[in-house]
């Protein structure tokens, strides 16, 4: 037996003996078919301009490990993903259409595919209603209409939070434009899980010149980005009910509270730095009360128990990051942290049933 195999045979058997709590992945993706031919038709075409997408969707279409069978584990809703869960103890995912989503065609396309995608998710929720829950699509390009889709995905489909795959067409959800989807959120008590994409065109160039661009560390850079933007732009502040998910223990934000609340509180009192506005908390305080995070990607101890000394344990949740890093070992290592048995319960289970509503 090679080492790969006996790895995942040894996770499926600790992962089968009794434990006191259910393993809960909050950031686990999927597409459709009629997704990926989209994206294949864009790639073919040329009629998209965006090279961070480019690059990404290249590598996934052209992969080399064809035992990873990444584009059939997305698309797949039903007995490979759930064997995939069996095998490491995940009794439940929370379920998101991949990045980008719809966020990169034009505002009619978008809104057609994310609810067709919604409704497809839909469907698997209510076929394995134990094994899956949902987060709704939404077209951001069209902010009303996302903003409908938001109280659809809530009230008729049973989803439990909003996905959005980052930047917009090189545009963020700071922009007042797009506070009818915040607003939306906050009413129906929806936690948006801003999800990275590949860094838009006007930043993705100096990543790529070194591949960098990716999960590697772009897709940090870019939704840490897009997060503090949110913050400093009064966004909480407006909407003080406005809840965040964002994953790989904060894109490496929860390291940098003290320099953010310090430089910050230097910009708004330098008058000559346009933009910098004031705020009724610190940036830190918000991203504290207002945002969860959580450990997809980053199956790392050092970097969890941080994430849960600064944030609280009670804002930290798990996740495996299904089927990109879908790495049997990992759950492992969350298993033997060294936390008490309640706060390792809060970190698989509790948070997420509390924060998603499951």
């Amino acid at each position: 037996m090679n080492t790969v195999a006996s790895t995942r045979e040894s996770v499926a058997t600790s992962a089968k003996a009794p434990v006191a709590y259910q393993r809960i992945a909050t950031e686990e993706a999927f597409t459709t078919a009629e997704v990926i031919a989209r994206y294949r038709k864009i790639m073919a075409d040329g009629s998209i301009d965006d090279p961070g997408f480019m690059r990404l969707w290249n590598l996934i279409f052209s992969e080399r490990r064809r035992a990873t069978k990444l584009v059939e584990r997305l698309q797949d809703l039903g007995s490979l993903r759930i064997q995939d869960m069996d095998d490491t103890g995940i009794s439940k995912q929370v379920l998101s259409l991949t990045s980008p989503g719809v966020q990169v065609f034009d505002a009619a396309t978008a809104r057609a595919l994310a609810a067709s995608s919604n409704d497809e998710l839909a469907e698997a929720v209510r076929k394995y209603p134990q094994r899956f829950a949902g987060l709704t699509a939404i077209a951001p390009q069209d902010p009303t209409s996302a903003a409908k889709e938001i109280e659809r995905g809530v009230k008729k489909l049973g989803f439990k939070g909003v996905i959005v795959n980052s930047h917009t067409r090189g545009e963020y959800l700071d922009d007042p434009k797009f506070w009818e989807i915040l607003e939306a959120a906050a009413a129906l008590k929806a936690p948006i899980y801003l999800h990275p994409s590949p860094p838009p065109a006007s930043m993705v160039g100096p990543f790529l010149s070194r591949g960098l661009d990716g999960a590697t560390y772009g897709f940090a850079v870019e939704t840490g980005l897009h997060i503090l933007r949110i913050i400093v732009s009064g966004a909480f502040d407006r909407f003080p009910g406005l809840t965040f998910v964002i994953g790989h223990l904060g894109e490496a934000i929860p390291y940098w509270f003290f320099r953010f609340d310090f430089m910050h509180g230097r910009m708004v009192a330098d008058e000559r730095y346009e933009g910098a506005k004031k705020l009724e908390r610190k940036p830190s305080e918000y991203f504290k009360e207002n945002i969860y995070i959580t450990t997809s990607g980053m199956a790392w101890e050092p970097a969890i128990l941080f994430a849960q000394r600064v944030m609280g344990v009670d804002r930290v949740l798990y996740a495996m990051d299904y089927p990109y890093q879908f790495v049997p070992e990992e759950v492992r290592v969350t298993d033997e942290l060294p936390i008490s048995d309640i706060d390792k319960k809060k970190l698989y289970q509790l948070n997420a049933e509390r924060v998603f509503s499951l």
